[in-house]
């Protein structure tokens, strides 16, 4: 009789595996896999890590494929081929391409930051920091074009400083050598994303001194985008993707930045977990990322006023057709 009662609960346990096995492998099947290129890798894009690791395109039925696709130009390049169903970059990427005349251009559906994620860090220790001590200095920008650049140019422009006369901003190095320029002896000061400003901190070669977002305002800084015609086949995807960057976040609005830290470590595995939580303090004390991913009329005038400013762009590019906004 023992033998008996064992064989059954071996044959219960056995069949509760097979059915866990079973459960996963068709949920596994009924996921759609989307490529997501990604123009940077950045803890000032947090949520959309912790979104990826709590599960929350899985609830929606998506699997990210994630790569990373340096710089908005490439990111644009990947949408438009193929490679990747959504962009992540600047949305004034689109613009550009809405510009250039592309008849199944991107269109911009959700948006993850609302200010620029770059700190400017310091060679020298300086206490009291304003704009005022960029005059006559060496600072290494980012490209020319780009929104890092572009809303660097525009804060000191709005504390009457001149991008090209009051200082020198070097805007050849490209985003992702610009912390190697910098330890390298190039510049007096550096825009840098987390975690680069404060592997230059720990490093003991600078010093973050400001924070970039605060003075450029709110704009659709970093957002998601696709083909019009993807878009337009895809609705339920695109409303599912919006929906799990949401979770993401509200994920790093409602936890403490060490649980947010825990929740993305493993996207920066060569970064000490406490640095890590003190980065997500610091864009969470900057007010850098998004309460909703939807973007009004109003801060997408506001991004292309900081274009126009820079000389990148002439007119204003039509919200109705550059913003996907769910019916």
């Amino acid at each position: 009789m023992k033998k008996i009662i064992i064989s059954i609960i071996i044959l219960l346990v056995l069949g509760g595996l097979l059915f866990i096995s079973l459960k996963d492998n068709k949920k596994d099947t009924t996921l759609t896999k989307v490529t997501v290129a990604e123009v940077a890798h950045s803890i000032f894009y947090a949520p959309q890590y912790a979104a990826i690791h709590e599960g929350y395109f899985e609830e929606e039925g998506i699997d990210i494929d994630l790569v990373l696709t340096p710089g908005a130009d490439a990111v644009m390049a990947a949408v438009l081929s193929g490679d990747a169903q959504i962009g992540f970059s600047g949305s004034e990427a689109t613009i550009y391409v809405y510009n250039g005349g592309e008849k199944d251009y991107p269109m911009t559906f959700a948006a993850l930051t609302k200010r620029d994620g770059a700190f400017l860090v310091s060679r020298k220790k300086i206490d009291n920091f304003t704009l005022e001590d960029l005059k006559g200095k060496d600072v290494i920008g980012g490209r020319q074009g780009g929104m890092p650049e572009m809303t660097f140019e525009w804060a000191l422009r709005q504390n009457n400083i001149d991008p090209v006369k009051d200082l020198n901003i070097d805007t050849s190095v490209a985003f992702p050598a610009m912390e190697g320029a910098f330890i390298g002896g190039t510049g007096d000061f550096v825009t840098l994303f987390e975690p680069n400003a404060t592997s230059v901190e720990k490093q003991g070669l600078g010093y973050v001194v400001a924070y970039v977002g605060e003075y450029g305002g709110e704009v659709p800084y970093t957002a998601y985008n696709a083909k019009k015609s993807y878009i337009e086949n895809n609705k339920e995807l695109i409303k599912g993707f919006s929906n799990a960057v949401q979770k993401g976040l509200d994920f790093v609005k409602e936890n403490s930045p060490k649980k947010v830290a825990e929740a993305i470590v493993d996207f920066f595995p060569d970064t000490d977990i406490k640095d890590l939580e003190t980065m997500v303090k610091r864009y969470k004390e900057a007010d850098a990322w998004r309460e909703t991913t939807k973007i009004n009329k109003d801060e997408w005038k506001h991004i292309q006023d900081i274009m126009i400013a820079a000389s990148e762009l002439k007119e204003y590019a039509p919200y109705d057709k550059l913003i996907y906004n769910e019916k």
